[in-house]
């Protein structure tokens, strides 16, 4: 039951703005991470549509030439392949800044329906750190993707 406005409670809710405002920053943090993976997943998706830009052009040219069709269908394979590790990315860091929400959410309705679960905000906060630390590490691995394809790239195909 929703209780009376009074002194303490408005000591509380001030007390529960102090400590919601740690999760709200890791919150702006987890938009942060998630700019900068969409921009580079938009980057693979413009890398792939040049890449059937080419060969839709050159398409009597790669009839003849199975090596550079070869090297295309491999290019194609492989930016699929950052393009899932990117979305799962995605997928476990939106979820990183829904489990801090739902932290923040969970500490101020404890407060306001007079219970007491700090068992579920820690639950929820280690589930978003788990999620964030997973994301980190397919960011990492995306990273790595790029540069073995850069130390290993040949040929150039657009």
């Amino acid at each position: 039951m929703i209780s009376p406005i009074d002194a303490s409670t408005i000591n509380s809710v001030s007390q529960l703005i102090q400590l919601s405002v740690a999760p709200v920053f890791l919150l702006a943090g987890v938009a942060g991470l998630l700019n900068v993976f969409t921009g580079r997943l938009s980057r693979i998706i413009d890398k792939v549509d040049r890449l059937d830009k080419y060969e839709n052009e050159n398409i009597e040219l790669l009839k003849n030439n199975e090596e550079i069709y070869s090297k295309i269908e491999q290019r194609r394979k492989f930016l699929t392949m950052r393009m899932k590790n990117t979305n799962l990315a995605i997928l476990f860091c939106t979820t990183t800044g829904l489990l801090i929400a739902l932290v923040i959410v969970t500490m101020f309705l404890s407060a306001i329906f007079d219970f007491k679960d700090s068992l579920l905000i820690a639950i929820l906060f280690i589930l978003a750190m788990g999620s964030l630390i997973i994301s980190l590490f397919l960011f990492l691995r995306e990273i790595f993707y790029t540069t073995s394809f850069i130390k290993s790239k040949l040929s150039y195909i657009p």
